[in-house]
Parts: C-alpha cells; sequence; structure tokens
C-alpha cells in the first residue's frame, strides 16, 4: 500500500496540522526524547537534503553498508518498530526549543512540497545515493508519521 505523499498541499497540510497539536508538555508513548528533541531529530532529515555542509557524509565502506542494509527499512513501506536503534547524528542529547524546532520542521515540509516529486527524483541522498520521489518520500513521511505516532498525534 503507498504512503500518504508528502509531494501534496493535502498531505503536508495534515502533517503539519499534527505538529500543530504537540505542546512543550507533549510526553512520549515510547522512547527517550522529549518533545524538543523529537522535533529536532525529525529536522535532521530535513538538515541532509537542504544543509548538508551540517551533517558529515559517510565513508565508502560505511555507505555501501549502510545502502545495503539500512536503506530497504527506510525508503520501503513497511513502518518503523518502537524503540529502533538510532543513528548517532540523529541522535539529540542536549535540550532544544520547542518552537524553534517546530517552526523548522513546518518550514521544511512546506519547502519539500513546494519543490515536489520531481525535483527529488534521482537526486542524491547523504547516506543511500540517488532515490526516486517514491523512495524520498517513503523515507520523509514514514519517520516523521512514526515520531508523530510516538506523542499521540
Amino acid at each position: 500500500m503507498a504512503l500518504p505523499q508528502v509531494f501534496s498541499r493535502e498531505v503536508t497540510d495534515e502533517l503539519v496540522a499534527r505538529i500543530g497539536k504537540l505542546s512543550p508538555e507533549s510526553r512520549a508513548l515510547w522512547g527517550k526524547m522529549n518533545v524538543s528533541q523529537m522535533l529536532a531529530h525529525c529536522n535532521v532529515t530535513y538538515e541532509m537534503v537542504y544543509e548538508p555542509e551540517r551533517h558529515r557524509k559517510p565513508g565508502g565502506i560505511m555507505k555501501w553498508m549502510l545502502r545495503k542494509m539500512v536503506k530497504p527499512k527506510v525508503v520501503g513501506e513497511q513502518p518503523y518498530k518502537q524503540n529502533n536503534p538510532t543513528a548517532p547524528q540523529f541522535i539529540i542529547s542536549d535540550q532544544r526549543e520547542f518552537s524553534n524546532e517546530k517552526q523548522r520542521l513546518e518550514s521544511y515540509l512546506h519547502k519539500t512540497q513546494e519543490l515536489g516529486a520531481s525535483w527529488f527524483d534521482g537526486r542524491e541522498s547523504h547516506s543511500f545515493g540517488a532515490l526516486n520521489a517514491t523512495e524520498w518520500n517513503n523515507m520523509f513521511y514514514k519517520h516523521l508519521d512514526h515520531h508523530l505516532k510516538q506523542f499521540g498525534v
């Protein structure tokens, strides 16, 4: 079953509305992150696209391993399981400011929707090589949906 399309205005609006239901007091149903850390964690995916200089790219052997072992899980349609291990660059251990992280995430969602599927189709990802538009969509939607569900929205 195909995942909702992050490149459509309707899905972007739905995701932004779900984010809007979060507050600094929102509590996780599982996991260790607080809500501000979760938003910052979700922003990392978009930073790797729009601000790649913030994150070091994996080297040859690591990139090969990521493509072979992690990519199918990340870009496929199968939902993530709770409490999966987190890649080091996605671990947010310091405290973050809720409204700033929320605004950044909403901005990234709108930018992604406005650029559209054709902009992403064939674009090189930080860790997995070139992805098609469906793989980008699945990666973006599945990750954010997983964490919004983690916080009950």
